[in-house]
């Protein structure tokens, strides 16, 4: 009797986890298909019509409104802030904080917007948002208990990156990974797979889009030179994503601080910049997503400081209050920067392009385990010594920087870093300025 109720106390578990991945992977799929093309097609739009960069500073205030005046929510006396995006999602995994279902409408809006007036952003960034607002629809719909209320949003925001980048493995460890580092809650991993997968299915198989692809023409053969090379490269992509991490944050922080927090403000002065940059160069490579000028990255020369030009246009936009994903524009900066460096290294520049892309996004996002699978499902596991030796040189050495202030540091990244458990990497750098 013991076990028969054990064994039904089991699969009562394990049916609700499936059947809610299901769920969230049904609805996050789709709207992030529904993402992936209007996305699409408004930079498309934007590319021939050149003259709406100037009206990225109204397309500023606009945005700003909308965060001042519908973008925070209270609950039990604490404030929700939809303008906080990933960071808002990190919190609720911990439990510090709720997502407001209006995130993912919201942040849709502002990642279109920023795109078709020409910030330099990308677009996963809203598909894990969008997934963490379903996923807490569906925790409010069932009634869903603490516990599983975590293991939900870790769902919602698998559905969104494995949706985001047909890449699905990849995606239902992310969902596991993002929120800490040194720490990956298994637990989730029934719902994160189910959720990942379904999230996929439903953009590709369902909807139909078809993924950007990026193909590496030469892996090097393996040899001792070739590792060492791989490792200084490694080191050299984590210290762009460092610096990257860095200046967006105290661009955001500047902000904030001359502006008092008005977003309004904030992004119309951030807009008025991105057009000012954008003049002076004369060129609008570096405004949107960038993907003609990344996919050329893997086949041909570009120019050899388009990593920095990214750099910047991408601080300044996210970091004055534009919205959007940064894995894209990572993967510009570290393509990019791989294909400058081939004429130092002697290697393939297809291969010197992938590598790029994937240990800055490592370096930056905290999460090696993800950046590995990504760069096996992305490039078919070609080179995956290589790759693997990249991410988790880019990790270690990145040091305790990152995209997202709320990522908890659940254990540090090496003895080599005197960092104490459980701090966030905003505590570390507060720490760092005292």
């Amino acid at each position: 009797m013991v076990i028969n109720r054990k064994y039904k106390n089991f699969f009562s578990i394990l049916g609700k986890w499936v059947i809610s991945g299901l769920i969230i992977g049904i609805v996050v799929g789709s709207a992030t298909t529904f993402l992936l093309e209007i996305n699409d097609y408004l930079g498309s739009v934007r590319e021939k019509s050149g003259w709406l960069i100037g009206l990225l500073p109204l397309g500023g205030i606009i945005l700003g409104y909308i965060y001042m005046n519908y973008g925070k929510v209270y609950f039990n006396n604490t404030l929700n802030d939809t303008a906080e995006l990933n960071n808002l999602v990190i919190d609720s995994v911990h439990g510090n904080k709720k997502i407001p279902i209006r995130l993912g409408p919201i942040v849709y809006f502002g990642t279109f917007l920023t795109v078709f007036l020409g910030g330099s952003t990308g677009r996963e960034g809203a598909a894990v948002q969008m997934g963490g607002s379903v996923a807490e629809a569906v925790n409010r719909l069932f009634k869903v208990n603490l516990l599983d209320t975590k293991i939900y949003i870790m769902s919602g925001i698998s559905a969104g990156f494995g949706a985001a980048f047909g890449a699905p493995i990849t995606g239902a460890v992310f969902g596991m990974e993002m929120t800490a580092l040194g720490k990956i809650k298994l637990e989730a991993f029934v719902p994160c797979l189910v959720a990942s997968f379904v999230g996929h299915f439903m953009t590709t198989a369902v909807w139909g889009h078809k993924h950007e692809e990026f193909i590496i023409q030469n892996v090097p053969e393996l040899s001792f030179i070739t590792f060492i090379k791989v490792i200084i490269l490694a080191v050299i992509f984590s210290l762009l994503s460092v610096l990257y991490c860095q200046l967006r944050h105290g661009i955001q922080t500047l902000s904030e601080k001359l502006f008092k927090k008005n977003h309004m403000k904030r992004a119309f002065v951030g807009g008025i910049i991105i057009v000012v940059f954008t003049l002076i160069i004369g060129s609008q490579d570096y405004n949107g997503r960038g993907l003609q000028m990344l996919e050329q990255s893997f086949t041909g020369d570009v120019p050899p400081f388009a990593f920095l030009a990214k750099l910047v246009f991408t601080a300044v936009t996210l970091g004055t209050g534009f919205v959007g994903g940064e894995a894209i524009p990572l993967f510009f900066m570290g393509a990019t920067l791989g294909n400058t460096l081939h004429i130092f290294f002697d290697l393939p520049i297809s291969f010197l392009a992938a590598l790029g892309l994937i240990a800055v996004f490592c370096g930056g996002a905290n999460t090696p385990i993800t950046a590995f699978l990504l760069a096996m499902e992305m490039f078919d596991g070609k080179g995956l010594e290589y790759f693997f030796i990249a991410c988790l040189v880019s990790y270690i050495f990145s040091g305790h920087h990152g995209l997202w202030p709320s990522q908890q540091i659940y254990e540090p990244k090496s003895r080599l870093y005197s960092i104490t458990n459980a701090a966030t990497i905003e505590n570390i750098e507060k720490k760092k300025k005292l």
